[in-house]
């Protein structure tokens, strides 16, 4: 079996800044206007780490993609089902954009991936109100 190590990074379609400088393959992310995710954790439309999160993606030969409000909140259910945890929008995020990896050839569907859940969705009631 042989090991490698690439990162990918999710933002939320509506604030991704990372996604476009990493598109744009540039080192800095630029602000991000208007940004609005039900994801409180990814509206950061000015990242502070910016240049330190590209050069891990591109030194991993990694990837970024977006994910939207609806994937995120399709994912929180999707792994509440499954794991039996409540994960946060941003926690979940991870679940979509892989699927959009392997989806799009980048993950093969042999490979070991690591997922990180970063937050709780009880601080997101109101994302999943009726």
């Amino acid at each position: 079996m042989s090991w490698s190590e690439r990162s990918a990074h999710g933002d939320g379609a509506g604030c991704a800044p990372i996604v476009r400088a990493f598109e744009e393959g540039k080192r800095f992310a630029d602000e991000f206007p208007n940004a609005a995710t039900t994801a409180s954790g990814l509206r950061v439309p000015r990242a502070i780490g910016d240049f330190l999160i590209l050069d891990a993606l591109r030194d991993s030969n990694g990837t970024a993609v977006s994910v939207t409000d609806e994937e995120l909140i399709a994912a929180t259910v999707e792994i509440g089902a499954s794991e039996g945890l409540f994960c946060a929008p941003e926690g979940a995020a991870c679940l979509p954009a892989l699927k959009k990896l392997i989806e799009g050839g980048e993950v093969k569907n042999d490979e070991r991936v690591v997922l990180f859940n970063t937050g709780a969705g009880v601080k997101y009631l109101e994302s999943y109100g009726g």
